[in-house]
């Protein structure tokens, strides 16, 4: 009788969006149970991934087989991570998104860390974008986000270092280990110097020293603690909307601890504020008001920052 096969557990990586979404190369042996891999432009060679970072999305749509799949996106100082929860997953994880669902859609703003399985897909014409499985997940605090922040930070500045020495020698295993590069990058970076050639790093540079910033508790991002929410129905009546609170003291509150580096979207701040009792539209008319008065400015159309 022929042994069964020992599927190793692949390790899990921790990483910024910027890095995970604008890999484009993918990878899978040959055999029905061999992992398969997304391979980044500086040579990790993933197969699960710990990210974390702020709910920017989260509904449920229906699949072409009549399920239902939550599809959401999680925000970090870098980019964006594209996640989906579906019938697949184990009964823990639907559960828990369920209960996320309801936090998010009360426009509560929510910081996620999440362990989850890379995944790939190629459209017909040839693009190739990312996503994640989650297969653990759990709301974290301002402390917890901070520490992973350093955590991906240090990992990311040891991928540029060892992509850099990769740089000065041969692409071949005997040369990058006379190198000093890391044997678990090797075959990582060999592929992605063939599939990429050269690339630009300083964007990878900024990103640390953002994600930096905002774990040592220089942007309000990681130390502010999120605004209270009022869930009570909003009422109809106009001079009771936001229930007395003033309306722009509320929106540089929510965009305080709501800001990630990159600003926040107009999207999340109305949800937001709709859960404190202010209507769509007088929410949309403070805004324009505030960006008028120059008190917030759109580092992007439809994304709003407090001018410094």
């Amino acid at each position: 009788m022929t042994p069964s096969r020992q599927i190793q557990r692949q390790p899990a990586w921790f990483m910024l969006a910027s890095e995970f979404g604008e890999s484009t190369l993918n990878e899978k042996g040959s055999g029905e149970f061999d992992p398969t891999f997304v391979i980044t432009k500086l040579g990790a060679k993933v197969n699960r991934v710990v990210v974390s970072g702020l709910v920017e999305r989260l509904e449920i749509r229906e699949t072409s087989n009549g399920s239902q799949m939550y599809q959401g996106q999680l925000r970090d100082p870098s980019g964006l991570h594209y996640f989906s929860v579906g019938e697949y997953a184990s009964e823990s994880m639907q559960e828990f998104i369920v209960h996320l669902l309801g936090k998010v859609d009360s426009g509560e703003p929510v910081l996620l860390c999440m362990t989850a399985k890379a995944r790939w897909y190629q459209t017909d014409e040839g693009a190739v974008y990312t996503s994640l499985r989650p297969e653990e997940a759990a709301i974290v605090s301002r402390d917890r986000y901070a520490s992973w922040l350093v955590r991906a930070c240090a990992a990311t500045l040891n991928r540029l270092d060892q992509h850099q020495k990769s740089l000065n020698c041969e692409p071949s295993k005997e040369a990058m280990l006379k190198e000093g590069i890391h044997k678990e990058l090797i075959d990582g970076l060999i592929a992605a110097q063939a599939h990429y050639g050269q690339i630009d790093t300083e964007g990878y540079r900024l990103n640390v020293m953002q994600a930096l910033d905002i774990a040592e508790g220089k942007m309000a991002a990681a130390t502010t603690a999120p605004p209270k929410l009022n869930l009570s129905e909003p009422t109809s009546d106009d001079e009771n909307e936001g229930d007395g609170e003033d309306l722009q003291a509320v929106i540089l509150e929510c965009i305080q601890a709501m800001d990630n580096g990159e600003g926040v979207d107009f999207e999340s701040l109305v949800r937001n504020l709709g859960a404190r009792g202010f209507s769509r539209e007088q929410s949309e008319a403070e805004l324009d008001s505030m960006s008028d008065e120059g008190i917030l400015h759109e580092p992007r159309f439809g994304w709003f920052k407090i001018v410094a």
